[in-house]
């Protein structure tokens, strides 16, 4: 930065600032990193050529079954594709997923709940918290994909 010391009419110790940008440490600097990049950028490519094997997934790998509970517009609860009431909701589950088979402990799986668009707040969280109490804790939402 510089300073006059010296100048016409503000007296001799007055001095005024100088507003221009000093941009040569900044140039510096970049040309610093540039040259930094330069010289690491050709250390960073591998140039020894490797055989590498394919894989593949393996085949037995099955997608998890899930159990889907439905909620229609008016009222109608459903367990895959078995009607059932709001009440039985909790003790059918387990019995849907025996015959569906899955297998372990039916409060450890995972239930996706959907429902119709014009069902009322109060009716789909009648549905979870039946959930809820009969146990069932990992609740999934399904929503349809907006494009």
């Amino acid at each position: 930065m510089a300073a006059k010391l010296a100048g016409a009419g503000a007296g001799r110790f007055a001095i005024s600032q100088n507003a221009e940008i000093n941009v040569t440490p900044f140039v510096d600097v970049m040309l610093v990193l540039l040259i930094i990049f330069m010289v690491a950028a050709p250390m960073a490519t591998v140039s020894i050529p490797v055989d590498l094997p394919r894989a593949e997934a393996p085949r037995t790998v099955q997608p998890p079954r899930l159990t889907i509970v439905s909620l229609q517009q008016g009222g109608a609860v459903y367990i895959g594709d078995t009607q059932t009431s709001l009440e039985a909701l909790p003790s059918a589950l387990p019995a849907s997923m025996r015959a569906n088979g899955i297998v372990g402990l039916p409060q450890a799986q995972r239930i996706v709940v959907r429902a119709d668009a014009e069902v009322k707040y109060e009716q789909f969280m009648g549905v979870v918290n039946a959930l809820q109490d009969g146990g069932f804790h990992k609740i999934d939402l399904m929503a349809e994909d907006i494009e």
